[in-house]
């Protein structure tokens, strides 16, 4: 799944191709993808409007247009592309014609992306695909003891606190396994363990790894471009994960599962807490 990196990514892009572009057309081949309006309201009410400003919440997507906010979760497999011309391809869900002459296409294998079309509002967090998304991880609001306050109190393991969206929004399992190597804690640590400096530290080295990733384009691994014709390079700055050895004590780096994730650790430079 597309993390905050990648998110961004594909957003700054499309902002190079689209921005001030109007949409003259919408065709929607699989009605699911769209959640919280009838189909036909969608496409009414996107006709004419202006991408205008480009933002994002976790891994969210959100298209200010002129009147409307067009949010889009990608999911697992969800990428758009561009088209000079209707492409035909039957994992192309939804497609936007352009006032430029683009056809802009939603393309996803597994059809688990969504979008939300809101009636502008002031406060974005308002609109109710976000009821359980936290502040995003760059959201002035999140500190080490804003973390700190949200995980001290659980049962659970380090890797389940920095993956739910919940709490801080934009990290996936990639990042989290890069933030647990970068504090040097295992990410089996339990958050009710970990004191108000240990939270400062992570939530710093999220903010530095992510935005590091988002100046490289994100991480390509497996199925993930930005599908604009970027590919991601921070895949060759990772430290820990899908790494077989540790580039700081040379030490086999060892794969496990945490919180139903595969999770890679150096069991020399990482401790338990």
């Amino acid at each position: 799944m597309p993390e905050a990196p990648e998110v961004q990514t594909v957003l700054n892009t499309l902002k190079t191709q689209i921005k001030d572009v109007a949409i003259e057309n919408v065709f929607v081949y699989y009605s699911k993808i769209v959640e919280n309006v009838e189909v036909e309201n969608f496409k009414k009410q996107l006709k004419g409007q202006r991408f205008r400003t480009f933002s994002r919440i976790g891994k969210y997507l959100i298209f200010g247009l002129d009147n409307y906010d067009l949010v889009v979760h990608l999911r697992m497999e969800g990428k758009f592309y561009l088209y000079d011309t209707l492409c035909e391809d039957k994992h192309n869900h939804i497609v936007f014609q352009l006032s430029n002459g683009k056809y802009m296409s939603y393309h996803d294998t597994r059809k688990f992306g969504r979008m939300y079309l809101y009636l502008k509002k002031a406060d974005i967090h308002s609109y109710d695909c976000f009821k359980n998304v936290g502040y995003d991880y760059m959201d002035e609001r999140v500190n080490g003891m804003y973390f700190y306050n949200a995980v001290h109190s659980l049962k659970r393991n380090l890797k389940s606190c920095l993956l739910d969206q919940s709490i801080m929004a934009g990290v996936g399992n990639i990042y989290a396994d890069e933030i647990c190597f970068e504090v040097g804690l295992d990410p089996r640590s339990r958050a009710s363990r970990l004191s108000k400096k240990d939270c400062e530290a992570i939530v710093l080295a999220t903010k530095r790894i992510l935005q590091g990733a988002t100046r490289f384009g994100g991480t390509t691994i497996r199925s993930y471009t930005s599908s604009l014709g970027v590919t991601g390079r921070f895949q060759l700055h990772l430290k820990v994960h899908d790494q077989t050895r540790c580039r700081v004590c040379n030490q086999n780096i060892r794969k496990i599962t945490v919180s139903q994730r595969g999770t890679y650790i150096c069991p020399n430079c990482q401790k338990k807490k």
